[in-house]
């Protein structure tokens, strides 16, 4: 299958190349995708390739000379043309972050393999699984922000999408003999809405992990220094974990070192890091030691109502059930029901199909493929 593969790809680099390739594409019924990025190497990270292709067109547009996407809009939109990513998450939320695109018809190569029990669901592993071709990784850590590219990098991105296309085909075919397909396609639904968190002003240590265990003036340091990191950050256009990682944080939010030896002793700074940042970091963690006790922050822990003494009994039974059909479908069970959702259902404890219509979370498939068992699991429970 892999000879009839095209493997010749045009760069396109102008809005009128963007608008005469669009023009291909509206003609087809499915179109293979992936991006490029630069997380790994600025502040704000942005889309720098698009790849794109079918059987017969492999393009691969460059977004940072081709300021106008609009071109793309319809396509990506348009219900009649499938979109094939492989790991779509990421590709899904960048495509809106940077340029307000819509997917709609999506279609997740690696979500397939999943709900097909696949082990090595990484692109790398299909095709070598399915095409018996090892695709090159050296670039993919590379600085795709930088221009001009090399050869080789734009080679190695053009192959990505060469697969995709046969690969959707083969696992599409295998869904839909196991009866999964319609699954995986209302997942690939949901998964086209991601959208990027939001900015907003709340303090930074909500997203840190390991902040909810500290007390309020760890907590304090922790967030002076993480404002502070941020600012150096976009300052230099560097990555956060560039500039100083997560670990090194909570170890001097903890310890608070107000010298550069006790710094030093931390061992939480490489001696570079201590020649660019150790007085700022000493400034702030004197600074916030100052801080009134009623100044300080605490971390909002969520309150848990305790559960009925009978909902642990729900989740522990159809959590043996759901285990045992995942195990037969050979599939991981988080697949079919995630605890959080589990114990949804146990909360609801639904008596029939119009109590499973009410429990959020839960989506067709699964109502219509397991609902029925769940009511009748929680019945049994319950006398």
């Amino acid at each position: 299958m892999s000879k009839n593969i095209n493997r010749n790809y045009r760069l396109i680099e102008t809005l009128l190349e963007l608008k005469t390739v669009a023009d291909l594409f509206k003609k087809e019924k499915a179109i293979a995708v992936d991006l490029e990025a630069d997380s790994m190497y600025h502040f704000k990270e942005k889309v720098c390739l698009i790849q794109m292709a079918t059987h017969d067109i492999n393009v691969v547009i460059d977004p940072l000379k081709i300021h106008d996407l609009s071109p793309l809009k319809p396509l990506f939109e348009n219900r009649s043309i499938k979109k094939i990513f492989h790991g779509a998450d990421y590709d899904v939320r960048s495509l809106y972050r940077d340029f307000k695109i819509n997917i709609n018809n999506l279609f997740d190569t690696q979500l397939a393999c999943m709900f097909l029990g696949i082990s090595g669901t990484g692109l790398e592993a299909a095709v070598k699984k399915w095409f018996k071709v090892s695709l090159d990784k050296r670039y993919q850590r590379k600085d795709w922000s930088k221009r001009p590219l090399s050869g080789d990098m734009m080679a190695y991105a053009a192959k990505d999408t060469l697969y995709l296309i046969p690969l959707a085909k083969i696992l599409e075919e295998k869904l839909k003999k196991l009866g999964r397909l319609s699954w995986v396609n209302e997942e690939c639904r949901y998964l086209s809405k991601v959208r990027p968190a939001s900015t907003n002003h709340k303090p930074l240590y909500l997203k840190f992990n390991g902040a909810g265990r500290l007390d309020s003036r760890s907590l304090a340091v922790l967030e002076a220094l993480l404002q502070y990191r941020k600012k150096i950050a976009n300052k230099k256009d560097r990555p956060l974990f560039k500039i100083i990682g997560n670990n090194s944080l909570m170890k001097l939010a903890t310890t608070k070192p107000v010298s550069l030896s006790r710094v030093e002793k931390t061992k939480a700074l490489s001696p570079g890091q201590i020649r660019i940042h150790g007085d700022a970091v000493i400034d702030i963690i004197d600074n916030t030691l100052r801080v009134p006790e009623d100044s300080l922050p605490f971390y909002p822990h969520k309150k848990f109502s305790p559960l009925p003494p009978q909902v642990p009994k729900r989740v522990k039974e159809i959590k043996t059930w759901r285990d045992t059909v995942a195990n037969k479908l050979k599939i991981d069970p988080s697949l079919l029901f995630n605890n959080a959702l589990l114990t949804a259902i146990a909360l609801e404890n639904p008596k029939d199909r119009k109590s499973i219509e009410t429990i959020k979370g839960m989506k067709n498939w699964q109502k219509n493929e397991f609902g029925e068992k769940i009511i009748s699991i929680l019945e049994m429970i319950d006398i």
